[in-house]
């Protein structure tokens, strides 16, 4: 088992969270806000796709060198899409199409040439005649779902089982998650089945499944998200508690390094980051022999210069949100009654900022990752090697302007990164509602 730095970081943040939410469970303080998040039916839906993402992130997170073929490293995701992976076409091809989608010279078994559109080698192999290819698809596609509604019903079966000995509140609520997982089960089969004989998404410029490609951007598009936030974090919430709650020169310090890390573009900053790590990569080859380290390596940097340049922001906020806290009366007891100031931080001004911070987070993870397609889309992302959407869109532009269009991938990248953007927002949304304490107050 090979273990990147992304792994590990990502395997570390997710257990953190579950130590977290041990330490935290029937804190009473946190029943309401749980108790809203868990009626919102928009909230728990949004929380199901997340999950759904981030499961098909961890899976292409744990890597593994493959006996064979130069003891490539792979993933668990890489080495259950083998087909995918390894079944690139010559060039172009359309979705579900079985044959390219531009017109070459092609020379017959008697030795004549004729002009045509030539038959993908791996893509509908199985068809004797392409007048066939629409009811072999819905025939697939059927196939597919019978095999998510099977899954589906053992898991939900598996659930209720678990669950027989327990008070069954009212299923109403949460109508909306069985159903979401339904459709992402039954969908998903669909894909996978109909992905053994087709390109569902087409092909890109070099004959690489396009669906392989948005499915491993998925991973991209997380770290990103995640990463950044963990290592942008301890920066605000430090500096902005403790410019808040001493003022005078600490205050001034803090202050004037935001305020400098401001003004100067973070977009120079960042390609200035991306050349350094480049500069010692290519003077250090003998530690970075395989490319996914290399892409690996990069894509934790570019985490970390994001994270650098993003915590201003969350810090402004903190610092106001403890001016107002450290006037409040029972501060003030606190420090009438001689307790230290270290504790009144962790006591009393830490717990009550966190709402922020839980709120900022999850706004700000969206955020990050329609920022790497920027920065992928003008070349200071993550590595060209790495699967993106930024990369994706990057590689598809120039297409947009040739006749007939290549639209596939760019639309591709547009919908897997749509679904994981507004999932994230009203996910956001339903979290800001209910830890916002001013909305507890007036309820």
């Amino acid at each position: 088992m090979i273990i990147l730095w992304t792994d590990g970081l990502i395997f570390a943040l997710i257990l953190s969270i579950l130590a977290l939410g041990f330490a935290l469970r029937g804190k009473e303080h946190l029943q309401r806000p749980l108790h809203t998040i868990a009626n919102n039916k928009v909230g728990m839906v949004s929380l199901v796709v997340l999950v759904f993402f981030v499961l098909i992130g961890l899976l292409d997170s744990v890597h593994f060198k493959q006996q064979g073929a130069g003891n490539e490293i792979i993933s668990v995701l890489d080495y259950w899409a083998t087909p995918l992976r390894t079944h690139g076409e010559k060039t172009y091809s359309a979705p579900f199409a079985t044959t390219l989608y531009s017109k070459e010279m092609m020379t017959l078994a008697d030795g004549s040439t004729v002009w045509g559109y030539p038959r993908l080698q791996f893509a509908g192999q199985h068809l004797s005649n392409d007048s066939d290819k629409l009811a072999d698809v819905l025939q697939k596609a059927a196939v597919g779902a019978f095999k998510g509604v099977v899954s589906f019903m053992a898991f939900m079966l598996v659930y209720w089982m678990s669950r027989k000995n327990k008070v069954q509140d009212s299923s109403f609520t949460f109508q909306p998650v069985p159903c979401t997982l339904f459709i992402l089960i039954t969908l998903s089969y669909v894909l996978i089945h109909l992905s053994g004989y087709y390109h569902v998404l087409g092909t890109d410029k070099v004959g690489e499944d396009v669906f392989y490609q948005a499915v491993k951007s998925i991973r991209t598009g997380l770290i990103i998200g995640t990463l950044t936030t963990l290592i942008m974090l301890p920066m605000a919430i430090i500096f902005g508690i403790l410019a808040g709650f001493f003022r005078g020169w600490v205050d001034d310090v803090i202050q004037y390094i935001y305020t400098t890390l401001n003004s100067i573009p973070s977009v120079l900053l960042i390609a200035a980051s991306i050349l350094m790590v480049q500069v010692y990569m290519a003077n250090h080859e003998a530690d970075f022999t395989s490319v996914v380290v290399r892409s690996d390596t990069r894509l934790l940097f570019l985490c970390l210069i994001l994270g650098v340049t993003s915590w201003t922001g969350l810090c402004r906020l903190l610092r106001a949100e403890t001016l107002k806290l450290r006037e409040m009366e029972y501060v003030q007891a606190a420090y009438a009654l001689g307790v230290k100031q270290h504790t009144i931080l962790l006591r009393h001004i830490l717990p009550n900022v966190m709402h922020i911070v839980l709120i900022s987070v999850v706004l700000d993870f969206s955020s990050l990752v329609l920022a790497e397609a920027v920065l992928s889309y003008i070349n200071i992302g993550v590595d060209p090697t790495t699967n993106s959407w930024g990369n994706m869109i990057n590689g598809a532009r120039l297409e947009m302007a040739r006749e007939p269009i290549v639209w596939w991938s760019l639309s591709a990248a547009f919908v897997f990164m749509f679904a994981l953007v507004l999932a994230a927002n009203l996910f956001a949304d339903t979290v800001q509602d209910a830890f916002d304490p001013r909305r507890g107050t007036q309820k």
